[in-house]
């Protein structure tokens, strides 16, 4: 069995409470909601730049943010 792989990028160093500490531009992982999980609760450096969630075999983002997006979002609840 096949098992898909999915990868958080930015363009910028990506910083959060559950990423390696380096500041890394991508990490690959293996379960999509874990993936979604860390993306979302992740942030650039510097602030404000998109977050993408890209699903490796086929390249289909499968989500995205900003610190704009999150916020317009929040206005919301």
């Amino acid at each position: 069995m096949k098992k898909d792989i999915y990868r958080i990028e930015s363009n910028h160093p990506m910083m959060g409470p559950l990423l390696p500490p380096l500041g890394s531009k991508f990490i690959h992982i293996g379960d999509r909601d874990l993936a979604i999980v860390l993306a979302t609760k992740s942030t650039t450096r510097p602030l404000g730049h998109e977050i993408r969630l890209v699903h490796v075999p086929t390249g289909a983002i499968v989500f995205r943010k900003t610190e704009a997006s999150l916020a317009s979002c929040s206005d919301d609840f």
